[in-house]
């Protein structure tokens, strides 16, 4: 499988997009006001601190504070002058639920991103500090090695600790990532030496700057580029910014020149990502349905408390018998599922309700194509089997701001209903409203301003043409008003009394 990485930089939004085959599997956008900040550290103030929740909510110069528990709390990245009483700290360390003597309002802390904001919710912060590199998660302050569970084999894990702990420092930890599998001893002093000397970097930060400040930012794009490449082991960067290729290729110079020759500029005049075909993807799933190549279609609904994935055939009939229709039309749903999971980055509970099968092989068939597909996605997920309602149930984590949010806003009209009140209904709530009126303002005149489609409804129905209202009625079109909305002036006081007898 050969993987491409194109970005497109803008002076307002810059977007990576990863290829696959030439498929795109992950997009992630970078507007300058909206910074992704997952995985970057900061130097915070404690801003207030609740026992009751256990947690102490951080000012990391962010719109909201972040919350930081107690459990992910570190006394050694606190500044607090009872640290140095030895036997207090072995006591907080012992009794997490004591961390809150430590956690003082003003106090500084360095904490890093954990949980991106969501909706109302200010970030997930930790105490533990981590450091990714392709072979490696280096955390200061620790002094364990532990390997990825996905290295099996009992004798590598044992030559992998070995080596670790010959080349980390003493008070190091390390997490031997998957990648380092079967590679030679040689490899992995290197980048340990480059995540040693960014840790320095961020002492030095920490010491030098005032709260509340970023000390590391992992989002920069030229980091992201880097750290994706290194990590996902990119065959190829394609990029139209020569200022910014230029800061990549130094940035490597020093620590891997082998994969400057994976870094090319696009010079074309065209739009990079219409010369990929990128664009015409986006819009494709910017829609409610997302249809596959055969005329079947994927409907993806985002709720509150989980996402559900629906499956149609839509107008795909193919196979020779209804139940090879249905599992064809499954099995090239999994596979693009598995794909729209990674790109939208989707997270939390996410059921999938594929077309029922009469067949118990050709469910687990379907079932084990989905689970071999999500191999693909680096998110920490679990995949549970199907339930009696023909359900798929998987778990993921969230990494980062999901697609839907970076491209769409909560649509005003709706509230993010998907769905807007009925003319009727509008028009039902207006008459309502004035008979409450009658009772207290009888001797008064009103202006009345409404949608145009319900002043049209309100017209073809003669809705007012019976009413018994001692008060007088002008009716006017605003076509600034939503179709839910109506706007009262009373002539008598000039005043909007609309929200006066509203239910």
């Amino acid at each position: 499988m050969k993987s491409k990485m194109v970005i497109n930089v803008g002076n307002f939004v810059s977007r990576i997009a990863l290829l696959e085959d030439n498929q795109l599997v992950e997009l992630t956008v970078h507007k300058m006001e909206e910074r992704e900040i997952v995985g970057n550290i900061y130097k915070g103030i404690v801003k207030d601190n609740v026992p009751g929740m256990g947690a102490a909510f951080i000012d990391i110069g962010l719109e909201r504070t972040g919350l930081l528990h107690f459990r992910d709390a570190e006394p050694d990245f606190l500044d607090n002058e009872e640290l140095e009483d030895k036997k207090f700290v072995k006591e907080v360390k012992d009794d997490i639920s004591k961390m809150g003597n430590l956690l003082k309002v003003g106090n500084d802390v360095m904490v890093q991103v954990e949980k991106a904001p969501f909706e109302k919710k200010g970030s997930r912060l930790t105490g533990e500090i981590s450091i990714p590199g392709r072979y490696m998660v280096f955390i200061p302050n620790k002094n364990n090695v532990a390997i990825s569970r996905k290295i099996s084999e009992h004798k590598e894990k044992r030559r992998l600790k070995k080596v670790f702990r010959k080349i980390k420092d003493k008070n190091v930890g390390l997490i031997v990532r998957t990648n380092a599998n079967l590679k030679p001893d040689s490899t992995f002093k290197k980048e340990y030496s480059i995540l040693k000397k960014t840790w320095q970097d961020i002492l030095d930060r920490y010491n030098d700057v005032p709260a509340p400040s970023c000390i590391y930012d992992e989002n920069d794009l030229s980091s992201v580029v880097i750290t994706n490449l290194i990590n996902k082991e990119i065959d190829e960067i394609i990029l139209d910014s020569k200022p910014e290729r230029n800061k990549i290729i130094k940035m490597l110079k020093g620590t891997t020149p082998g994969m400057l020759k994976k870094i090319k500029l696009y010079q074309e005049k065209s739009n990079i990502f219409d010369a990929f075909g990128i664009e015409k993807e986006i819009y494709k799933i910017s829609h409610p349905r997302i249809y596959m190549k055969n005329g079947s279609f994927i409907v993806i609904q985002k709720t509150e408390a989980l996402v559900s994935i629906d499956i149609n055939t839509g107008s795909f009939v193919g196979g020779d018998s209804l139940e090879e229709t249905v599992t064809k039309t499954n099995i090239n749903a999994m596979k693009e599922i598995a794909r729209l999971i990674r790109l939208f980055d989707l997270s939390g509970m996410i059921i999938i309700d594929f077309i029922d099968m009469k067949s118990d092989a050709n469910r687990e068939k379907v079932f084990n194509i989905f689970k071999k597909e999500m191999k693909k996605d680096y998110s920490v997920h679990k995949i549970f089997l199907t339930s009696p309602l023909n359900l798929i149930e998987m778990t993921r984590k969230r990494s980062r701001s999901n697609l839907l949010s970076s491209f769409f806003e909560t649509c005003p009209f709706c509230d993010g209903l998907g769905r807007i009140l009925d003319r009727a209904y509008v028009a039902n709530n207006l008459i309502k409203w004035l008979d409450r009126a009658e009772k207290y303002h009888p001797q008064d005149e009103f202006e009345i301003f409404v949608h145009p489609l319900v002043f049209q409804h309100i017209s073809e129905k003669n809705l007012l043409s019976k009413s018994n209202y001692h008060f007088d009625i002008k009716f006017q079109k605003d076509e600034d008003l939503y179709q839910n909305q109506f706007r009262i002036i009373s002539i008598k006081s000039q005043k909007d009394i609309t929200n006066m007898y509203k239910t």
